[in-house]
């Protein structure tokens, strides 16, 4: 690993980053099954999938790829329901609020740029106290383009603004990794997330790797 000028900001993917939200999406997509008199699946066969949105939780629970005839009412139905009830098990991964507060007394700005489209991450801004300090949310559908385009992190970096240069980005998909780059903004990779069942971290580069929230700070101090 190199090392980077020190950031004037750190943008961060949401799930899997900031935020455990699998718990509350493997129920969303339970409770398609238990509706349908299918029984329950195990919990830990939705989380690995959880970084995938609806298209790996409909993949886990049901089998289903979004080339299925019936994907999209079975995702408007997934979605639906994650909508009604998004923060009854969701937490923030520990280390995250100690490591934002250690960044933001160091004189560091902070925001989000999620894939998760405005529908949900409005409500949860709302819900869930991470949200105060953050200088920019950036959704899924703020911009024309999600990640892995660089469009909604130059958005980020706009909203605080700052160039891009000056911004890191953390996530725990590889997409983020590839809009980060685009973006010009170098990138970490958050080893804690969800991952995905196959992933290998070291392939997709990122400039960076941290296994815990807090060696972030220790990568900033260090710059």
């Amino acid at each position: 690993m190199h090392r980077l000028p020190r950031p004037k900001a750190v943008l961060f993917d949401l799930d899997g980053t900031l935020i455990d939200s699998a718990p509350d999406l493997g129920a969303a997509a339970d409770k398609m099954r238990t509706d349908r008199g299918m029984t329950s699946l195990d919990y830990a066969l939705y989380r690995p999938m959880a970084g995938a949105g609806a298209r790996g939780m409909l993949q886990a629970a049901f089998g289903m790829t979004d080339t299925h005839v019936d994907y999209e009412s079975f995702k408007h139905e997934f979605l639906d329901n994650y909508q009604q009830a998004m923060t009854v098990k969701t937490t923030v991964f520990d280390g995250v609020n100690d490591m934002l507060n250690m960044l933001q007394n160091q004189g560091m700005r902070w925001g989000v740029v999620t894939n998760k489209h405005q529908r949900f991450t409005i409500p949860l801004s709302k819900q869930m106290a991470l949200f105060n300090t953050a200088g920019a949310v950036v959704s899924g559908d703020t911009t024309p383009h999600a990640k892995p385009h660089p469009a909604p992190l130059l958005e980020g970096a706009r909203l605080l603004g700052l160039p891009p240069e000056d911004c890191w980005y953390v996530g725990d998909d590889e997409r983020d990794i590839v809009a980060g780059k685009a973006a010009g903004m170098a990138t970490v990779a958050a080893n804690y997330g969800y991952l995905g069942l196959e992933a290998d971290v070291l392939r997709w580069h990122a400039d960076f790797v941290i296994h815990h929230p807090l060696e972030l700070v220790n990568l900033w101090l260090e710059a």
